[in-house]
């Protein structure tokens, strides 16, 4: 285990001395991977922050069914523990609402007790209200118009609402982001992989004669590769804590910005930084593209080097 050690640590050393010897080069090419990386990184960022604000949002659909006006009410008092069978293994919450509660309730809220009135009899039905919690995806929504339809074929049911249709486009819009995001991240996932690969190349080329006489003073291949291997890792590594960097600095005028506009509707939504964690995430992941890229290169150019 101590000779691991020591070998990795001689390795990470050779890669820092050869970065000393050429700090402009590798703080270009940190500039320029880390302009690729800055992109995927602000989208995650905007997404990590609007998570949470979509699910502060009432994400309780509701399903109002309504009964048929002719349904005696102990018959539609009857249908409560059917709709919690329907319901069961849902937080739901099942109210009844008697037609003339309905009535008062609409005479109350629209201001046309004159005009109701001349209708004679009551022509609302009975019916039931469930509140729904815990939905927020559009898995979850599709999930209740399942249950709306088996809803339907109660008896005595005349119509069933649902009103998760936002829930769906909320879900299939943050779907499309996220989608969005991925393919963006693949790209210029590939542009970091490329860049780090061609500086690796470069530096082998540089380091040409030295290999060579490694190999003779019988150097095994593993001793070989590994500083460029860390090499690879730390322009990764350097690039995504710039990237990081960049994306904090520019979230102050976004979110000067973003505060008029919140204000306009009572909020005080601001843009925040990722959590450690999840900068911690991505520092590993662009430390994983800057050692893959330089192992494609190793693999590939000191192989004509034998």
């Amino acid at each position: 285990m101590n000779i691991w050690f020591r070998q990795h640590r001689f390795a990470l050393g050779a890669a820092l001395s050869h970065l000393r010897k050429a700090p402009g080069s590798f703080l270009f090419n940190v500039l320029v991977v880390a302009v690729a990386l800055a992109l995927p990184f602000a989208g995650v960022t905007l997404l990590d922050n609007v998570r949470p604000l979509s699910e502060e949002l009432s994400v309780d659909p509701e399903i109002s069914l309504f009964l048929k006006t002719d349904t005696p009410r102990d018959q539609a008092q009857a249908l409560a523990p059917q709709l919690q069978q329907i319901l069961r293994g849902s937080h739901a919450k099942v109210s009844f609402v008697p037609r003339e509660q309905a009535l008062a309730s609409l005479k109350d809220k629209s201001g046309l007790t004159d005009v109701i009135e001349t209708l004679g009899d009551n022509p609302l039905p009975d019916s039931y209200v469930m509140k729904l919690e815990g939905f927020a995806s559009g898995a979850d929504a599709t999930r209740v118009d399942g249950l709306a339809e088996q809803m339907r074929a109660l008896p005595g049911v005349d119509s069933v609402q649902v009103d998760s249709a936002w829930v769906k486009r909320l879900a299939a819009l943050l779907g499309v982001l996220r989608l969005a995001l991925l393919l963006l991240a693949i790209t210029l996932g590939v542009v970091v992989i490329a860049v780090v690969f061609n500086t690796i190349r470069l530096q082998v080329l540089t380091q040409r004669e030295e290999i060579a006489v490694s190999k003779l003073l019988g150097a095994t291949d593993n001793f070989i590769h590994r500083p460029f291997y860390y090499t690879g890792a730390l322009l990764g590594l350097c690039a995504g804590a710039v990237a990081l960097g960049a994306v904090a600095l520019a979230l102050r005028p976004l979110n000067t910005a973003i505060a008029e506009f919140a204000r306009l509707y009572a909020s005080e939504f601001q843009l925040t930084p990722l959590a450690p964690l999840g900068m911690a995430a991505l520092l590993a992941i662009s430390a994983g593209l800057g050692l893959v890229g330089a192992m494609l290169s190793v693999q590939r150019h000191l192989a004509r080097l034998r």
